[in-house]
């Protein structure tokens, strides 16, 4: 195990109206003037941006509103946010929605106090300041609710691109698995790719005698496996919901990630598709994900294996480990299509023609040296025949 730090000062409230709280968790992290920042039209709909209002006059906070967020959230409304703060003083970003909306808040909240351009913490900078951030999860999947990044396509050029910093780990979080109950099956299944993919990044990496963290992230994967099925089939779960919305935060705070080196070159290679092609992150994830694992096993079969033995339930063959490793392999893209993942780039839309365009962009896009590194690291050629297993 790796020398490391870790810092996750996140105040969690969970359970059923929690966000009732929002106006008081506010004030207790210092906000005196908030920015609501939502997506479309379902947390109106649902009532849910009337209740946070209500619960922020109650606490006699101000505030002044952004939606508009889309999935694969763009630079353009974040520019829009920073201005909007700056100009009425805003000093507390509060994120209501899902991913997406959280990331955008994080943007906006390290760009608020930022002399630069914003796009400089997604071009590798380390947000070091930031306005304080809350949020109100209405989906389990990008862990963003705990964690100390963020992902932001800018639409100069179409760069789907990641910052970080313990700046914008979100001061508090309100998690409420009531409010995921209303999920279309697909979104539902989607988060759960999403948080598996956060937890085989981590799973996959160089670093020997890392048993503790295995073992968590093999723990999760188990919950999802455990509790997708069941919310697919039965979206009022509630309980199904609320173990997938806890272990959705688990597996992106970073807790099974310390001491060790990790992969993300699964997310990096979708965050090209869902740049060019607006898909579901999730969806392309599910896509993604076997393809880049049968293209990289070889560098670690018996990591591959022993995920395999202990999660998939596959039987060990000492003689043949890549049969085992293959068939962990396996057992996860059945299990992504069993809850409605796309399996391939017809059922994501893609185009196979498109993919010279996609490597160029991953590998040479926004100053990248021509290849991507994780757990292998990738060259142009190697990132082609990735994308064509997924054809």
């Amino acid at each position: 195990m790796n020398n490391f730090t870790f810092y996750s000062p996140t105040f969690f409230s969970f359970g059923k109206d929690a966000e009732q709280q929002a106006g008081d968790l506010v004030k207790r992290f210092g906000g005196s003037k908030v920015l609501i920042h939502y997506g479309g039209g379902s947390v109106v709909r649902s009532g849910l941006l009337g209740r946070v209002k209500a619960s922020l006059d109650d606490a006699g906070v101000p505030y002044v509103e952004l939606g508009g967020v889309k999935p694969n959230p763009r630079s353009g409304l974040v520019y829009e946010g920073i201005e909007l703060c700056r100009r009425e003083d805003v000093d507390f970003v509060l994120a209501v929605g899902g991913g997406s909306t959280i990331d955008s808040s994080k943007a906006i909240a390290a760009g608020v106090i930022y002399d630069g351009d914003f796009w400089d913490f997604y071009s590798g900078k380390y947000i070091e300041k930031a306005l304080p951030v809350g949020t109100i999860l209405t989906i389990a999947a990008a862990g963003s609710e705990g964690s100390p990044d963020s992902v932001i396509t800018n639409e100069n050029g179409m760069f789907k691109r990641g910052a970080t910093g313990d700046a914008i780990r979100p001061k508090f979080s309100i998690l409420n698995p009531a409010l995921t109950q209303t999920l279309p099956a697909y979104q539902t299944a989607c988060g759960i790719t999403d948080i598996m993919a956060h937890l085989y990044e981590r799973y996959l990496t160089n670093t020997a005698e890392v048993e503790v963290t295995d073992r968590m992230i093999e723990a999760l994967l188990l919950t999802m496996i455990h509790e997708g099925p069941r919310v697919i089939e039965n979206p009022d779960h509630y309980d199904a919901r609320a173990n997938i919305m806890w272990a959705g935060m688990m597996a992106h705070n970073n807790s099974c990630g310390v001491g060790r080196s990790q992969d993300w070159n699964s997310h990096n290679i979708e965050h090209e598709l869902s740049a060019l092609y607006d898909c579901a992150h999730g969806a392309g994830l599910a896509v993604t994900m076997p393809a880049v694992f049968t293209y990289v096993m070889n560098h670690d079969v018996m990591r591959f294996a022993q995920i395999a033995v202990r999660v998939w339930g596959c039987q060990m063959d000492f003689a043949h480990p890549e049969a085992t490793a293959k068939a962990g392999i396996e057992a996860l893209r059945h299990f992504l299509i069993s809850i409605g993942m796309p399996k391939n780039f017809a059922e994501l839309g893609a185009k196979e023609e498109d993919i010279p365009k996609l490597v160029d962009v991953l590998c040479n896009g926004d100053g990248r040296p021509g290849s991507i590194s994780g757990f292998v690291t990738l060259n142009e050629q190697d990132c082609a025949k990735i994308y064509q297993l997924m054809v």
